[in-house]
């Protein structure tokens, strides 16, 4: 179902939320995820904003292939609320994300 792993969602969440200071590592590493990757995290925070819901996930997908007209990094990061729409499309997607951040901590 996802094409980018629960790890790498918890390590852009956690980076966003280091702040300012991290900005630029957050931008490289998001830039560096593959096409795949990077519709798939931009449907997670869709989900996790209620702009799509989970059973539409793969239509969120799909959106995010046709409709990116900007760069990943840039779009998602411009997002206010980042951190807090990708957990919560995680949550919503079925994956524990308190496990998979100890996990990553």
């Amino acid at each position: 179902m996802l094409e980018i792993s629960p790890e790498k969602v918890v390590h852009i969440i956690y980076q966003f939320r280091e702040g300012d200071a991290a900005d630029e590592e957050l931008h490289a590493f998001i830039d560096a995820l593959n096409d795949d990757e990077k519709a798939h995290l931009t449907a997670i925070a869709w989900v996790g904003r209620g702009a799509f819901e989970p059973e539409d996930y793969q239509a969120a997908v799909e959106t995010a292939y046709t409709e990116a007209t900007v760069p990943t990094d840039r779009y998602l990061m411009g997002m206010p609320h980042l951190a807090e729409n990708l957990e919560a499309g995680l949550e919503a997607l079925g994956i524990d994300v308190s496990e998979v951040e100890q996990d990553f901590l």
